[in-house]
């Protein structure tokens, strides 16, 4: 149960923090011994913790070891960690946690928790928004809506809410996963994030923080948490336009998005960019089709070809056909030249909001769930 020290201190990686010495101490044997359990205990390294002006208590960071990043993500590239590792996400148990964990050591921003419970909590949320993404499967739409009626109702100025005697997990898994109902519910993709987001710390909070599932359960009875408040109240984010992470750099379970940096086809309603989960393996999100989840690639292939398949309706309305997408990003596909080309101005990290010259589809910013363990946890629900 050991690992490699570095007597000075790092930015980034995984920090603990606590009030004094014994509970930090504490609180890195149980991650030394998580680690330990994943076979991951030789591969990270402890440092010191950076001093905070203003801060009290103590501190320790947590990193991949510098060989090991160079090696297995080289330029903080993180999207190619499970074939370096050779490992099984979706069918051997921990292989996701091991992901997980090795993306967040590798960070260039510190993921600091009060507690090695908090940690662990926020590594399961992740592994339950990358188990509950890779069912979702929904009717893309950008101004429709509907939910299962059986548990769902919706009201002006209330949203989406959960009937009374419905519980939440299940109410949000049918809205989400076709097998429980055999339909798809029509969302915009950034809804559905939220509701998986919401889904995956539900998840947890059952087992670790039952009062604050019944405080979610009862405040999506009364009126649902959308848009900004949403953000405002279950997510973190890190990164930002001053300091953006690297473009390649993913954590599974985080949730991001992919602006579109052309000026005239952003202009079409839900097509301004596009929300996802990064699932790990190289993979994100596609809600619509989920047997084919995007890479980074296909991903920015398809947003750059939104400007070549705008029209305008009966209505007089700017749209976006996707069979034209379609066929554009196959062309491209089958020119050698091509898909590079379109790369090179994609893979651009995103000019701020109102400007299209020359940036790419790529945000400097990820998101992730805030603290859910009880005396710990920050994420407070508005008043009733």
């Amino acid at each position: 149960m050991t690992a490699a020290h570095n007597s000075s201190p790092r930015a980034g990686g995984i920090r603990l923090r606590a009030p004094t010495a014994d509970a930090l101490a504490t609180a890195s044997r149980s991650f030394l011994t998580q680690l330990e359990q994943l076979g991951l205990q030789h591969d990270a390294e402890t440092a010191e913790g950076l001093p905070s002006p203003g801060s009290k208590g103590c501190e320790k960071s947590f990193h991949l070891r510098a060989d090991l990043a160079q090696k297995w993500a080289p330029g903080l590239d993180t999207t190619g960690l499970t074939e370096q590792l050779q490992l099984d996400t979706e069918h051997r148990a921990g292989d996701l946690e091991r992901e997980i964990l090795l993306a967040m050591l590798l960070s260039p921003v510190g993921f600091e928790f009060p507690s090695h419970a908090e940690l662990a909590s926020s590594v399961r949320i992740r592994c339950n928004m990358v188990v509950a993404a890779r069912k979702t499967a929904l009717a893309f739409h950008t101004t429709k809506a509907d939910r299962p009626e059986d548990c769902w109702t919706y009201a002006e100025g209330r949203g989406f809410t959960v009937r009374t005697g419905q519980a939440l997990i299940p109410a949000l898994q049918k809205a989400t996963q076709p097998e429980p109902s055999g339909k798809l519910y029509s969302f915009s993709c950034y809804r559905a994030t939220e509701y998986v987001v919401l889904l995956a710390i539900a998840q947890e909070l059952e087992h670790c923080n039952p009062a604050l599932l019944d405080g979610l359960q009862q405040q999506w009875e009364r009126r649902a948490i959308m848009s900004g408040q949403f953000n405002e109240v279950f997510l973190r984010e890190y990164g930002s336009m001053e300091t953006p992470l690297p473009p390649r750099y993913y954590v599974p379970g985080d949730r991001l998005w992919f602006r579109n940096p052309d000026a005239h086809s952003s202009d079409v309603t839900g097509y301004e960019g596009s929300w996802v989960f990064y699932l790990g393996g190289g993979l994100f999100t596609n809600f619509w089709k989920r047997q084919q989840p995007y890479t980074l690639s296909s991903k920015c292939l398809e947003l750059f070809h939104w400007r070549h398949a705008t029209y305008t309706d009966e209505a007089g309305e700017l749209q976006i056909n996707e069979s034209i997408v379609e066929e554009h990003v196959k062309a491209s596909m089958a020119d050698p030249a091509r898909p590079a080309q379109i790369l090179e101005l994609m893979l651009r990290v995103r000019e701020p909001q109102g400007m299209h010259q020359s940036g790419g589809c790529i945000d400097t910013s990820r998101e992730y769930p805030r603290r859910v363990c009880p005396g710990t946890a920050d994420m407070v629900l508005p008043p009733a």
